[in-house]
């Protein structure tokens, strides 16, 4: 923290607030994790974002304004996946020197809690369909092949489940933590069929689907978007 807090003192003396997320935060960081900084400013140098070392730490440094907090906050709302609005709403606040700071790790927080807007028909149809694919794609798949549509059926199921379900989706290590945290059965049925060789990862998929419906193919419509 200390080091976190000296870095923010140094690069944005005028700085209004500042936030550690992540895995720090969290308390579950590992050898290579590393510090990741919000910083809010009232311009620029904001809104930017930065990688350097500082103090032995790899630093992951997100500069913004409110406004600019804002527009990704609602990004994250869009693609149910609230990648900034835990670095400030999950954190330990570093500065906070008009009470913006507090403020908005309270709403983001908030919002973090309220999870996201429910799949449309045409989100969760379109989930479906591509998902079909995916097992009619590994049923007569090997080697490479077959692992490397395993890799992607996994995630596209598991974004099904957590969506479906009105939780936050994520991305790599990100997505299986929130299906893990939201169904760990589930979790380990997707990764042992990602690492078998027969039909379990079709299985654990299957189960997935029949919640939402079932597979989709025949009858898939979808307006396109101009």
């Amino acid at each position: 923290m200390d080091v976190a807090r000296q870095l923010v003192h140094e690069l944005y003396p005028d700085a209004r607030a500042a936030w550690l997320g992540g895995s720090v935060a969290r308390g579950d960081a590992s050898s290579t994790s590393d510090l990741d900084i919000t910083v809010l400013l009232d311009g620029p140098p904001a809104p930017m974002r930065k990688s350097l070392e500082y103090g032995g730490w790899p630093v992951e440094l997100f500069v913004h304004t409110e406004k600019s907090l804002r527009n990704f906050a609602d990004k994250d709302q869009e693609r149910r996946q609230p990648t900034m609005m835990r670095l400030v709403g999950e954190s330990v606040v570093l500065l906070d020197t008009d009470g913006c700071g507090a403020r908005l790790q309270r709403e983001y927080l908030a919002e973090v809690a309220a999870g996201p807007k429910p799949l449309s028909v045409d989100e969760l149809d379109l989930l479906r369909y591509t998902i079909t694919n995916l097992i009619d794609d590994l049923s007569d798949a090997s080697g490479d092949v077959r692992l490397a549509i395993a890799s992607v059926l996994w995630q596209d199921a598991a974004r099904l489940l957590l969506t479906g379900a009105g939780r936050w989706s994520g991305t790599g290590k990100g997505l299986l933590r929130e299906v893990s945290a939201y169904d760990s059965a589930q979790a380990a049925a997707l990764m042992d069929g990602v690492r078998a060789d027969d039909d379990r990862l079709v299985v654990a998929v299957d189960r997935i689907l029949t919640e939402y419906g079932g597979r989709l193919f025949a009858g898939f419509e979808l307006a396109a978007k101009l």
